[in-house]
């Protein structure tokens, strides 16, 4: 499978780009940054430390996607609802990593898996898809005597909170509890905030060092409490998760599709 990965100059796209070329079935066939980018013109495999791969870092995606079965991208809002349009004319799979998407955003997004599969997801790992999995069942078997929080720390390069991630447990932990979820999140406290509202989901940001991802979901409930906990140590486990999901994708009828579908959960 011929993949290009979009934001190839980031910490993230350099994971993308060694996790396709360990993969077995796949090849790197384009690798895309912003213009104006230092990595233009750098070859894609000695950016990403794993030697030269012959594929050159530009900035037309239209080129790269016309030469692709699927894209990887864990870019920024912008980027990925024009990506996800080029993807969609060239009817290829788009695996989307990108977190702090806005719901104009998602329609864009919606609109454009009419056409293609788009894979899309807060987190790419099978462990927190798994935790994702548990949240909707222990929400679901414990009723709003148990107060749920959701506390997340990242990195402290990360730009948006809370979490594509948290946001994701959130939503399952909703699920679980058949509530909608915008009427019940708590996404900060601060000052005199009066008592807790039974039945909302609260959800916690930290940020500092080079933490890449721990997310803790808490049920406190009367004389005890249950703490579901994943703590990623290494970016790799999001890059392996979006190639497998990109081979998953190929092929698929359009629309959109989760991790959770990916894994079969």
């Amino acid at each position: 499978m011929k993949i290009a990965v979009m934001g190839v100059a980031g910490r993230m796209g350099q994971e993308l780009v060694r996790a396709v070329h360990e993969a077995e079935g796949c090849e790197l066939s384009g690798a895309i940054e912003r213009a104006g980018s230092a990595a233009i013109g750098a070859d894609a495999g000695v950016l990403a430390g794993v030697g030269p791969l012959g594929v050159t870092v530009g900035s037309d995606a239209i080129d790269v996607i016309a030469d692709a079965d699927g894209i990887l991208d864990f870019t920024s809002p912008k980027a990925t609802v024009e990506f996800a349009g080029l993807a969609a004319n060239g009817r290829i799979v788009h695996v989307i990593g990108t977190t702090g998407l806005d719901e104009d955003d998602e329609k864009q997004i919606l609109a454009a898996a009419r056409h293609a599969p788009i894979v899309k997801a807060g987190n790419m790992s099978l462990g927190v898809n798994l935790l994702a999995a548990i949240t909707r069942r222990v929400a679901e078997a414990l009723d709003a005597d148990y107060d749920i929080e959701i506390v997340e720390m990242h990195h402290k390069h990360k730009v948006d909170a809370p979490s594509g991630t948290a946001l994701m447990l959130a939503q399952a932990a909703a699920e679980g509890r058949n509530i909608p979820l915008k009427d019940h999140v708590v996404r900060g406290r601060d000052g005199i905030t009066g008592p807790r509202r039974r039945g909302d989901i609260g959800m916690a940001s930290l940020r500092g060092g080079s933490v890449v991802g721990d997310h803790r979901v808490i049920l406190a409930g009367p004389g005890e409490r249950i703490e579901l906990t994943h703590l990623a140590g290494d970016r790799s486990i999001f890059a392996r998760g979006a190639v497998k999901a990109a081979l998953w994708g190929r092929g698929k009828p359009p629309g959109v599709y989760s991790m959770s579908d990916v894994l079969g959960l």
